[in-house]
């Protein structure tokens, strides 16, 4: 843990900003930040003096794709899953674990008293429909939504089952995500078409950079022709402000019968059809399934369909994938946790996601990769062996790092 500063134990594992009121979850999620000896109560809508770095995937699809029935797998709570479009009417909302075994081994090795993963928020998404940009089903509710989320899951039905409705009647996954895809690409149009005689105004009145416009007009150009911005690789840093949808890191999730999991060629049919982007695939039902089950014969179930991990592990972890994250650890003997950062981050700019004292003060790092601290077992034989170092301002923080920051303000 950080030197010179107490209150790190009582550090809140999520926060959720007056901002942001679609995150709130359950009060049990949300401890006082500690801070110059205040009194530990619970918050709700708080604003704390850190920057956390939060993980926010938007689940989307067509109704009845099964969308609550991974997101009920998801959180382990049990949210209306009905068979009929718009099951789902308020966005519902969870916040789930970060799969790290590395966890278990800072706590260890520094006999913490609990371990804190990376937390990962889900968001349940009203059912899109035909329609959807220009307000039809809960299209307004779901596009407000989904603007929200750093990353989109689109949840595509791969599994046959006539107890349960298809709106277009027939299972056809490439088609489903030509329909969502086609209502985010009118939504953002829409959106362009309002704003580019607004930054061609600017623009000549001198009050927005010329390259604005130009990136607007080439976003434009990019959705007309029937791609989204996240798959053209589209630089939207020069628009971010306009909040286009299809610029949002999108990885698709294929909700499939348990004979799909073990068919390898089918599954590389479905991959192809949103390479290069990330494809996962689960049976929602088995992942509701696993969830009652204890370690053992949770990994029994997973082997029989040929798999080591749950869909909703990969979910996590192919998530922070798309959204180029990381994580760095920390740990002692309180609890072992670990950070959310983007990969490409400095050391000041990690220790402030911790909390801004230690980005403003910082004076240096120690660090150790948790691969050399593993294989030596300690700290102190770390450091024997000459794999503990001090780095400064400069250095760009790995995944896996287990640090200890200094600072001084």
């Amino acid at each position: 843990m950080a030197e010179g500063e107490g209150w790190e134990e009582e550090a809140l594992a999520l926060i959720v900003p007056d901002s942001h009121p679609h995150l709130r979850v359950g009060s049990e999620r949300l401890r006082q930040l500690a801070v110059g000896g205040a009194e530990p109560r619970m918050l709700r809508g708080a604003r704390v003096d850190w920057s956390p770095v939060a993980l926010t995937i938007g689940i989307v699809g067509l109704p009845n794709v099964g969308k609550s029935t991974l997101f009920n797998a998801l959180t382990k709570n049990t949210v209306l899953a009905a068979n009929y479009p718009f099951a789902t009417i308020e966005p519902n909302v969870g916040v789930v674990e970060l799969p790290d075994p590395r966890l278990d081994r800072l706590a260890e090795i520094f006999g913490s008293q609990r371990i804190l993963p990376a937390p990962v928020s889900f968001v349940d998404i009203a059912g899109i429909v035909r329609g959807a940009s220009e307000g039809e089903g809960l299209g307004n509710q779901f596009l407000a939504n989904i603007r929200e989320a750093d990353a989109i899951a689109q949840v595509v039905r791969g599994f046959s089952d006539s107890d349960v409705v298809h709106v277009d009647g027939k299972v056809d996954p490439a088609s489903d995500m030509e329909t969502i895809n086609t209502e985010l690409i009118l939504a953002d149009l829409q959106t362009l078409e309002k704003a580019l005689p607004r930054l061609d105004k600017e623009v000549k009145g001198k009050k927005t950079d010329p390259a604005v416009l130009a990136a607007a007009t080439d976003a434009k150009a990019v959705l007309d022709s029937g791609k989204t911005l996240f798959q053209a690789g589209f630089d939207v840093a020069p628009i971010r402000e306009l909040g286009l949808l299809t610029a949002k890191p999108t990885l698709f999730v294929f909700n499939v019968d348990e004979g799909v999991l073990t068919d390898d060629a089918r599954m590389a049919e479905l991959a192809a059809l949103v390479a290069p982007a990330k494809a996962v695939f689960l049976d929602a039902k088995v992942e509701s399934e696993l969830i009652d089950l204890d370690a053992a014969e949770a990994l029994e179930l997973l082997q029989s369909l040929g798999q080591q991990e749950s869909g909703l592990d990969q979910l996590a972890r192919v998530g922070f994938e798309t959204l180029g994250l990381q994580t760095y650890l920390t740990a002692g003997p309180k609890e072992a946790r670990a950070w959310t950062i983007r990969k490409g981050w400095t050391a000041p700019q990690a220790a402030g996601v911790i909390h801004t004292d230690f980005e403003r003060g910082f004076i240096k790092a120690e660090i150790v990769s948790f691969a050399d601290l593993d294989e030596a077992g300690s700290m102190a034989e770390a450091k024997s062996r000459g794999r503990v170092r001090m780095e400064g301002k400069d250095y760009v923080m790995q995944d896996g790092d287990v640090v200890e920051f200094r600072f001084n303000v």
